[in-house]
């Protein structure tokens, strides 16, 4: 599932573009507004009028985050009556993204690359800091393991 260009994509039209899932998971986490929605289901679940409301997002906007992170399998619902709750499914999630931010406290966040320096995307499609800062790890990675997958 891909949506719109300024909000990246997903894993699944990724792995499909040839992309190493490794790469897809992390430019699929490199959306803000996705970090903040998982973030407040790390709190407990929550409907999309809840997000809504919490995030000051439209609604529109959570729905499309909520399918990009169900299509990653990190997200999921249950239906109660008409409406649907919204949870994480891998709260080893939490730990990867706590083990970032330390990785960004001992660096000084000394990673972050400007997009504008990005010339895959051109001026129109310039990624965002978090994507950009997400793309030039997953390059020094590539870099250090000459392109093989690590586990």
């Amino acid at each position: 599932m891909a949506i719109d260009g300024d909000a990246g994509r997903c894993v699944s039209a990724d792995i499909a573009a040839g992309i190493p899932p490794a790469a897809a998971l992390f430019r699929s986490l490199a959306d803000e507004n996705r970090l903040r929605i998982v973030a407040r289901l790390a709190r407990g679940e929550a409907r999309v009028v809840d997000l809504v409301g919490e995030l000051g997002l439209a609604q529109s906007t959570v729905s499309k985050h909520l399918a990009c992170l169900r299509d990653c399998d990190l997200v999921d619902y249950r239906a109660e009556g008409r409406q649907s709750f919204y949870s994480l499914t891998r709260p080893e999630l939490m730990d990867l993204l706590a083990s970032a931010e330390q990785l960004l406290a001992a660096t000084g966040h000394a990673v972050v690359l400007c997009p504008a320096h990005d010339t895959r995307h051109g001026a129109a499609g310039a990624r965002s800091a978090p994507e950009a800062e997400f793309d030039h790890l997953l390059e020094r990675l590539d870099r250090r393991t000459g392109g093989k997958t690590v586990s």
